[in-house]
């Protein structure tokens, strides 16, 4: 990975969740941690041979869950809650399965409820493989729906 010198801090993550990105409770799924930048969030990753397309080479499904939740961390720093509602994915070179990758992602800009996003996924000499850009909504953080299925029925008649 490229030596220069970084302000990076550990993001914080919630509870233990199902992600299968960045989910500890995910057994199958990626697992990336990301650390707050200066202008987004960064994640430094070694993907195994499990995410393959080509022999050799992750998957683009694969490629485009790292920018995708690139984006999304970025969007998260800000503490918000965000789903995808437009992605966009170059493909520059193939990225290598087994081989350090890192993720950037960071917000363009902002209007309202649309937060429009960009990352991407370079070597480790810094030349990029694969850059993105999206459109992300903002949403509601969901009720777990278990908790409000067994909260008690008011007696109020």
């Amino acid at each position: 990975m490229t030596n220069y010198a970084e302000n990076l801090t550990p993001m914080a993550h919630g509870a233990q969740n199902r992600c299968f990105g960045c989910g500890r409770a995910n057994e199958t799924g990626l697992h990336l941690d990301f650390l707050l930048a200066d202008d987004g969030v960064v994640s430094r990753a070694t993907i195994s041979d499990s995410f393959e397309g080509p022999p050799g080479y992750l998957h683009g499904g694969i490629i485009a869950t790292l920018i995708d939740e690139a984006m999304s961390k970025a969007v998260r720093a800000r503490g918000l809650v965000a789903m995808t509602r437009k992605l966009e994915i170059e493909y520059l070179r193939p990225v290598p399965s087994g081989a350090p990758i890192r993720m950037e992602g960071r917000i363009l800009s902002s209007e309202g409820r649309k937060h429009w996003v960009q990352a991407r996924i370079l070597n480790a000499i810094g030349s990029e493989l694969a850059v993105g850009k999206g459109l992300f909504i903002e949403v509601k953080p969901r009720v777990n729906e278990t908790v409000a299925k067994s909260a008690p029925e008011s007696d109020e008649s």
